[in-house]
């Protein structure tokens, strides 16, 4: 959430951000509120000393033996004024927290200006798309094929968008999650945390997902909770509420979890195979950084997950996210996307974020600055380190052979056992 002082005093450059990501939001409506407002808080001061001068001088004819009745009949009148005056304020700052929480994060200089995600522009390519010298199978025949993934039962169990994983397709899944976790803890400086899957409507408003994209997430029958759709939700909200000295900063922590998205709409050829389930595994990388640093932080996440693919030996390019393709909370995004084979063209695989000061003014997250003064607001970053499923469908067509078997990255190895590839039967 923006500072209202901020939007108070910028509404142009506010106005122009919405404008950049292809939003309108009623600016003109929060400040004309906004002005109200101050009016009143003015004029409710100013009740308010009248009523303290006014018990002062009851006391004062009361203890004179003087009749004090006619000024309490005024200053009971007044304090009903003042109470009415309180409750407009109430209201009104209701309102304007309404249309608050409905504009998004201001983008960040460097970001491109475009309406759709044709404006995003690449930063960087990994690695060169293998040149197959046969015809190579996307991963949803190929996961049949080899008996580890079965879509079918998953739709039978569940509902379509639910995979089932079976022998060595568990078992890859497994060693993923683990190869990302031992990277990330061990060589990247991350914290391990396992937080609870299901969490309160406090915790999904903080990091952005509420209220705006309700409509995308699962949510309990008969308890206020929601399944997550990433970690970022309950990692960010470990400090929720909380005060960090600076000397902690920055926190880094990294987290496995299943995720959950209602994924509504059609999304043509990504409906087929693990590219875009309902249910999936992430590991999920969250930084709580000063203010300063952040944008330095942004490029150290993003690094830490392209290890990730380095190690797998996968492609992959980065791309800086343009206004128009730039998530409601984010200033700064870059996507990894690796290549697929079965697309002929890369896919997203995850997103390392900056979102500055706009998750914590909601979740209220600051830090003590060491020289002393005012606490102050933290910056907060996520990335997926990374998304597992996609993973998955990325080894088995990038590492597939002709014989039908899938060859097993080198760096998985020892978390499969030794096994060196994925054969049928």
């Amino acid at each position: 959430m923006l500072d209202l002082k901020f939007v108070r005093d910028n509404p142009q450059a506010v106005a122009k951000a919405a404008a950049d990501r292809g939003m309108e939001v009623p600016l003109e409506e929060l400040l004309e509120l906004d002005r109200r407002r101050r009016e009143l808080l003015v004029e409710v001061e100013e009740k308010r000393a009248r009523h303290k001068r006014g018990n002062k001088e009851i006391g004062a004819r009361v203890r004179a033996g003087e009749d004090a009745g006619a000024l309490r009949e005024e200053m009971g009148a007044l304090s009903e004024e003042i109470k009415s005056l309180e409750e407009e304020v109430d209201a009104l700052e209701e309102k304007m927290r309404g249309i608050l929480e409905w504009i998004p994060n201001l983008p960040h200089d460097s970001v491109p200006v475009g309406p759709d995600e044709s404006f995003n522009r690449e930063v960087r390519r990994w690695g060169e798309p293998r040149q197959f010298p046969f015809q190579p199978l996307p991963h949803w025949e190929l996961g049949e094929q080899l008996d580890i993934l079965d879509f079918q039962r998953g739709v039978k169990i569940a509902e379509s968008r639910f995979t089932l994983l079976k022998g060595k397709g568990a078992l890859l899944e497994r060693a993923l999650i683990n190869f990302m976790l031992d990277l990330h803890t061990r060589e990247h400086g991350y914290t391990e945390v396992f937080p609870p899957i299901l969490v309160n409507e406090e915790s999904m408003f903080a990091t952005g997902q509420l209220p705006k994209l309700e409509a995308e997430m699962y949510r309990c029958r008969d308890d206020v909770l929601y399944l997550i759709p990433t970690a970022e939700v309950p990692v960010t909200n470990i400090h929720r509420g909380e005060t960090i000295p600076e000397s902690d900063l920055p926190l880094y922590y990294c987290a496995y979890t299943p995720c959950f998205r209602r994924e509504a709409g059609s999304y043509g050829r990504d409906v087929r195979g693990l590219i875009r389930q309902h249910q999936f595994n992430k590991v999920e990388l969250v930084k709580l950084t000063h203010p300063d640093a952040s944008y330095d932080e942004l490029e150290k996440l993003t690094n830490n997950a392209e290890e990730v693919l380095k190690r797998l030996g996968l492609p992959y390019r980065v791309v800086v996210l343009s206004t128009g393709d730039l998530s409601f909370a984010a200033a700064k995004c870059y996507d990894l996307e690796i290549w697929l084979p079965s697309y002929g063209e890369y896919k997203e695989i995850s997103s390392c974020s900056n979102f500055t000061d706009f998750q914590a003014r909601r979740a209220d997250i600051r830090f003590k600055p060491a020289a002393g003064g005012k606490s102050r607001l933290v910056h907060t970053l996520n990335g997926s380190g990374v998304a597992i499923g996609r993973t998955v469908a990325a080894i088995l067509e990038n590492y597939q052979r002709e014989d039908g078997s899938v060859e097993v990255p080198e760096a998985l190895r020892p978390y499969m056992n030794g096994l060196e590839a994925i054969a049928i039967g």
